[in-house]
């Protein structure tokens, strides 16, 4: 890829031992890039590469990171951005949106109905639809985390632990272990409210899920992409769930550590009591910060309240 990332790489730190309860536990901090989000990396690769298609602007549907990172990387090449958003879409994320210079549509009752909205709209308009979690590109570009993480490393770690919403990033950081540390064992991590992923790594082929029940809406997906679930099942290693109790009790850990996380960032830490048997370091990737107030306020201070 020709695309200039822009940034320097995001920080591999070693967790505090609040989280790390006398394990070699690091995170991989994506949360720190101005957007609050990793979603940046695929967007910019997957929008520089419909610039040389010749596009003038691009259609995309997001519960938010997605959408905010689309508006960004079209503004910083040049092109208009249409993002569709469902209604009772996170406040703080469609605040980050909306602060970006695009136009933004509110369809459907979630994710995939807002995705269905926006594929028409693109295709009336003659513009192209950029499905997130399908584009080549977007694998491509979350790779450089896989690399930035080894390259950072002394050692390749025992395991690197990803929250799995569409399955993009996984997908990308796999690619980049499979060529680099093999060794290293891949967990994907989903919410149980949301399955549909897990579920499909565990077929081999995308199936049916109409569930998406989970407060951690960068994990709230319903339909499989099937190139995410072909690009997974070559490089994931495991594929585990998390209740809404155990993904708030890990907002607030991070939040007690100092760190804001939002609910997908939060799957990683939430999944750790399900790899006690993995030897030497584990690598949990912090996928966001952008949570609303209200939302980040009862995970602290009372996780006991959401669904076990």
């Amino acid at each position: 890829m020709s695309v200039d990332f822009g940034s320097p790489p995001t920080p591999l730190t070693r967790a505090p031992e609040i989280l790390a309860a006398g394990r070699d536990l690091w995170l991989k901090r994506e949360d720190l890039h101005e957007l609050g989000a990793f979603k940046w990396r695929g967007a910019l690769a997957t929008l520089e590469a419909l610039r040389a298609r010749g596009a003038h602007g691009v259609v995309t549907a997001s519960t938010g990171n997605h959408g905010a990172a689309t508006a960004w990387a079209a503004g910083r090449l040049g092109l208009k951005a249409f993002i569709f958003v469902p209604f009772g879409a996170s406040r703080a994320k469609l605040a980050l949106i909306e602060r970006q210079e695009c136009e933004v549509h509110t369809s459907g009752a979630d994710m995939d109905e807002a995705k269905e909205s926006a594929r028409v709209f693109a295709q009336d308009r003659g513009l192209p639809f950029f499905e997130d979690g399908a584009e080549p590109a977007q694998y491509e570009a979350y790779a450089r985390i896989g690399e930035e993480i080894l390259d950072q490393s002394e050692r390749p770690p025992g395991a690197v632990v990803v929250p799995v919403g569409n399955g993009a990033l996984i997908g990308g950081i796999g690619q980049a272990l499979k060529r680099r540390a093999p060794e290293t064992l891949l967990v994907g991590v989903a919410a149980k409210e949301a399955p549909v992923m897990a579920l499909s790594f565990e077929a081999g082929r995308p199936v049916s899920c109409e569930c998406t029940a989970t407060f951690a809406d960068g994990l709230a997906v319903r339909v499989a992409i099937p190139y995410a679930v072909e690009a997974i099942r070559g490089s994931v290693g495991r594929m585990l769930l998390v209740s809404e109790f155990e993904i708030a009790r890990a907002v607030a850990a991070y939040a007690v550590a100092g760190i804001r996380a939002e609910g997908a960032a939060a799957a990683a830490l939430a999944a750790l009591p399900q790899i006690q048997d993995i030897p030497g370091r584990i690598v949990l990737v912090v996928t966001g910060r952008n949570i609303d107030e209200d939302l980040f306020h009862r995970a602290v201070s009372a996780p006991e309240s959401f669904p076990a």
